[in-house]
C-alpha cells in the first residue's frame, strides 16, 4: 500500500507541475495580449484591436489527449490543443484538464480549489474573469472497469443497459455539473459554461498501450457483443445528452451544450473512447463556431 501511495503522490506531483507550467505559459500569453491592446490604444487606432477569447477549461482526455492516435509520436491532439490554433484569432485557454478524470474527480475539493485559484488570479484574465468556462465531464464516470456496474447480464431477456443503476450514476454526474454552476456563480458570476456530449463510440477493445480498453471487457464479462455494445453505448450517451440539455434549458444555469453526437464516422475514432487527430479536428470546428458566434471578448453571454 505504501508503494501505491508513493506512486499516486508522484503522479499528483507531476500533474501539479504540469498545471503550473501551463498556467505560466497562459499568463505570458495574456500579458502579450494586454500589451498589444495597450499599444493600440496609445496609437489611437480608429478600429478596435481584435483580441482572442480567453477561457478556462477543465475536464478529461477530450481536453487533454497527448497522443496522435493510439501511440507515438506524442502530440496533444485534443479539442483544447487544436482550439488554440483554430481560426484567424485563435482562443487563449488556461487548461486545467487531465486525462482520466471523472466528473467526481473534477469537482472534488482539491480541484475545485484549483479552479478557484485560477479564477481569482487576475493575471489569467483581461477584465477580471474568463470569457467562458469549458467543461468535459461524465465519460470517465461510466467508462472503464466500472462500466460493468451499469450492464445487465445477457440472459436472453435483458436489453443491456440497466436503467435503474445507470440513472443513479447519471444523477451523480448531474450533481457535479450543478456544483460547477454554483462555483461559477460565486467566483465568476455571469461567465457562461460550455459542455459537450461526446459521440457514439465503437466498443471494439481498441486502445493505446498506455491505457484501456474501457468498454469491451465489461461487455465481454456480461455477455454482450460489439454490436450490442455499440447500441448500449449509444443509449447511455443519448441519456447523458438528455440530462445536459435539461440543464441547458434552465436559463439560470447559463450553460450551453456543444452538439457533438453523430459527428464522427468509424474512421474518425482512434480507439474506443477517443477520436484521432482529424476526429478531434471535427469537434474543434464545432467548438470554435459556437464560441465565436455566441461570445464577444469581454462581454458576458447570458442566454
Amino acid at each position: 500500500m505504501a508503494e501505491e501511495e508513493f506512486q499516486q503522490q508522484q503522479l499528483n506531483d507531476r500533474i501539479e507541475s504540469d498545471i503550473a507550467q501551463r498556467t505560466l505559459v497562459h499568463q505570458a500569453n495574456v500579458a502579450r495580449i494586454a500589451s498589444a491592446s495597450d499599444a493600440a490604444k496609445t496609437l489611437a487606432r480608429t478600429a478596435p484591436l481584435a483580441r482572442p477569447l480567453i477561457m478556462l477549461a477543465n475536464g478529461d482526455s477530450w481536453y487533454d489527449y497527448p497522443l496522435t492516435g493510439n501511440g507515438l509520436p506524442l502530440q496533444d491532439t485534443d479539442i483544447i490543443a487544436q482550439l488554440r490554433h483554430y481560426g484567424t484569432v485563435p482562443p487563449t485557454v488556461l487548461n486545467l484538464a487531465h486525462r482520466g478524470d471523472a466528473a467526481v474527480d473534477e469537482m472534488s475539493l482539491p480541484k475545485q480549489e484549483r479552479m478557484i485559484t485560477a479564477l481569482r488570479d487576475k493575471s489569467n484574465w483581461i477584465g477580471g474573469k474568463p470569457d467562458a468556462i469549458l467543461i468535459s465531464a461524465g465519460g470517465n464516470d461510466i467508462a472503464g472497469d466500472q462500466f460493468c456496474i451499469f450492464l445487465d447480464f445477457n440472459d436472453g431477456k435483458a436489453t443491456g443497459l440497466n436503467d435503474d443503476r445507470f440513472s443513479k450514476a447519471l444523477g451523480a454526474v448531474e450533481g457535479c455539473y450543478l456544483a460547477l454552476f454554483e462555483l461559477r456563480n460565486r467566483y465568476a458570476p455571469g461567465v457562461p459554461i460550455y459542455g459537450h456530449c461526446y459521440d457514439f463510440p465503437i466498443p471494439n477493445g481498441v486502445h493505446p498501450s498506455c491505457a484501456g480498453p474501457w468498454l469491451k471487457p465489461s461487455l465481454d464479462f456480461c455477455g454482450w457483443s460489439v454490436a450490442d455494445g455499440t447500441r448500449i453505448a449509444k443509449q447511455a450517451l443519448t441519456e447523458f445528452r438528455t440530462m445536459l440539455k435539461r440543464l441547458e434549458a434552465d436559463k439560470k444555469n447559463n450553460f450551453h451544450v456543444m452538439e457533438t453526437q453523430g459527428v464522427l464516422k468509424p474512421e474518425d475514432w482512434a480507439n474506443e473512447l477517443h477520436p484521432g487527430y482529424l476526429g478531434f479536428r471535427k469537434m474543434t470546428r464545432i467548438f470554435y463556431d459556437k464560441l465565436t458566434a455566441d461570445l464577444t471578448p469581454g462581454v458576458a453571454a447570458t442566454s
